[in-house]
């Protein structure tokens, strides 16, 4: 027997779809779920804040460069000025120049590995500061859908799309947060 054209096969799969996406749809507006995921990463990367915060960190990070670079080239001219001064020194003063400049350049190595390490500790807190701020508003989120727990997307083996919330935690974040200039220091 036949099947009809009501029944044909590619009628029954995109019907099967259109329900699995309605069903979709309807759970993403009402979530019910006692297990939810989020992924903790695009929720900091996708907000207002974390886009502000490494936009700020990539200025800080270009100027050091910047600095880095011209230091370079202070040292590199200051080093050919000492080669070509030793032929008129005695090897004592020399290797007090040396010595000096050697001290000078460890100086500067370690103030600007200071700098790069203040820089990333400044992600990281910044980061800290965003989640503890976040944390009511996925709270919230968390009682509106019913759930018990929220966990890290990563750490789950397989679940449904529907119960990941980072879209909706990063848009009510945004609402609250903002880029984050305007929150109080911790």
């Amino acid at each position: 027997m036949r099947a009809g054209p009501m029944w044909h096969p590619a009628r029954v799969v995109l019907l099967a779809l259109a329900l699995v996406i309605g069903a979709g749809a309807a759970l993403s507006q009402d979530l019910r779920s006692p297990v939810l995921t989020i992924d903790s990463d695009r929720l900091y990367s996708e907000s207002a804040f974390g886009k502000r915060v490494v936009r700020d960190i990539e200025a800080q990070t270009r100027a050091l460069a910047d600095e880095n670079r011209t230091l370079e080239a202070e040292l590199e001219a200051e080093e050919k000025n000492l080669t070509a001064q030793r032929p008129d020194l005695t090897p004592e003063e020399f290797r007090t120049l040396a010595d000096a400049f050697d001290a000078r350049v460890q100086t500067i190595r370690r103030d600007r590995e200071a700098q790069s390490r203040a820089i990333a500790n400044q992600l990281e807190e910044s980061r800290g500061r965003f989640l503890t701020a976040a944390a009511p508003v996925l709270e919230a989120i968390m009682r509106e859908a019913g759930a018990a727990v929220i966990l890290e997307r990563r750490s789950v083996f397989i679940s449904a799309n529907a119960i990941d919330i980072t879209a909706r935690a990063v848009e009510r974040i945004d609402d609250v947060l903002g880029d984050g200039t305007d929150a109080p220091a911790e």
